[in-house]
């Protein structure tokens, strides 16, 4: 298969959902008819979902460019990897006009989530308003490959949170980044972050997320995005997203600064998922990073290189 087949597979939706997460006793970014009325001002932050279909259902969160008539629109889709560029896109409203009018969502207007379809490169940026509508931010990938872009957003008058995704290209030869296996732990900076718990398909289940320095715990995290830490999870194969936040709030009274950080997820399909934890200390945001499985089923081997000469750019038919 060669290398422009293989990144139009994983673009291709599974037919599943990825399943939004819960703190306790309120469901956070919940799929189906419920997610008409949910409220997102409470300690979740999930990626909403697909087009409406009735008003029963919805997609996974990411999937679509386009949901409940907001669409994002990028000015370029391709970008020179290795380079600095100043990265520009509106959302759309159903109007067609960019919209200038959002609520905010855990202290942003906008959050934009990158990751290349391997999984590997991940950022979490916060674009700036330039004017109309119209937001900018510097970025950089770091290598060839096609990456999907989200953005987390509630406009003004939306009866509920959106993740819209949108493809970007950075042409060149593709060395595919294999998924990492498995581990308990990940290591980030001189920081070690410890994953107790897992995905269940269908099920509520809790992750708590410990972060340590020099084998001592950490006790005294920063709040980031009012919390202590912040959660994405996307699905290999189809990138559906997922984005929450822990259980309490910094200044509640009850949640301590660390060293865990607790979240419940569900995740409705079996396969493998990715997870991204930003957390805060020393006035820097860093982020680690685990591979979960979720079930029995067998989790698709991606290739750790393409042949040399060949890009990543998909074909259109």
């Amino acid at each position: 298969m060669n290398s422009a087949t293989k990144v139009g597979a994983y673009a291709v939706g599974l037919a599943v959902i990825f399943g939004g997460a819960a703190g306790i006793g309120k469901a956070v970014g919940p799929v189906g008819a419920a997610a008409e009325t949910a409220s997102h001002d409470g300690g979740g932050h999930g990626g909403g979902g697909g087009g409406h279909t009735g008003g029963t259902s919805h997609a996974p969160g990411g999937l679509q460019v386009s949901e409940d008539g907001y669409t994002l629109v990028p000015r370029r889709t391709t970008l020179t990897p290795g380079k600095r560029t100043d990265f520009r896109f509106t959302v759309n409203g159903p109007d067609g006009k960019p919209v200038t009018g959002f609520k905010p969502l855990h202290g942003k207007r906008l959050h934009l989530i990158v990751a290349r379809r391997d999984l590997s490169g991940f950022q979490h940026l916060h674009p700036t308003e330039a004017g109309g509508g119209v937001w900018t931010v510097p970025i950089t990938l770091p290598k060839a490959g096609l990456y999907r872009f989200f953005t987390d957003i509630q406009p003004d008058g939306a009866r509920r949170q959106l993740t819209l995704g949108t493809d970007v290209f950075a042409p060149g030869d593709l060395r595919r980044t294999p998924l990492p296996k498995p581990e308990q732990v990940a290591k980030v900076d001189g920081y070690e972050v410890a994953l107790s718990g897992g995905l269940t398909p269908g099920k509520s289940t809790e992750l708590t997320l410990s972060v340590s320095k020099d084998g001592e715990p950490v006790t005294d995290l920063q709040p980031y995005l009012e919390a202590y830490g912040h959660l994405v999870a996307l699905r290999q194969g189809d990138l559906a997203y997922l984005h929450v936040h822990p259980d309490g709030a910094p200044g509640d009274g009850k949640t301590k600064p660390g060293p865990g950080i607790t979240f419940f997820a569900e995740a409705p399909s079996s396969g493998a998922y990715r997870l991204y934890l930003d957390f805060k200390h020393d006035g820097e945001v860093r982020t680690a990073e685990f591979t979960v499985h979720a079930g029995d089923a067998a989790v698709p081997v991606q290739e750790t290189e393409d042949e040399p000469g060949h890009d990543d750019r998909p074909h259109t038919h």
